[in-house]
């Protein structure tokens, strides 16, 4: 699956985007992140504060606890801000 991460997350990360092999485990939004911030100390702090971090499949704003079966990528980003 392909994953992109977008502003401070990118800069934490230190990667605009990869591609990962999920564990049959993670099924939501929300399990991803936590899976991620499991990866190591750069996805720990990227996703240090989960509630803030927004997430889109496949280009459209989904919740922390929609399904990611069948996706073909996953962007994380911080909330945005209007003006």
């Amino acid at each position: 699956m392909k994953l992109i991460y977008f502003a401070w997350l990118r800069e934490r990360i230190g990667v605009p985007e990869e591609e990962v092999e999920l564990p049959p485990e993670v099924k939501t939004v929300g399990d991803l992140m936590q899976w991620l911030a499991g990866r190591n100390e750069a996805y720990a702090y990227a996703f240090e504060n989960p509630k803030i971090v927004r997430a889109a499949i496949d280009r459209r704003h989904v919740k922390p606890a929609a399904a990611i079966a069948g996706a073909g990528e996953i962007a994380f980003f911080p909330p945005m801000t209007g003006g």
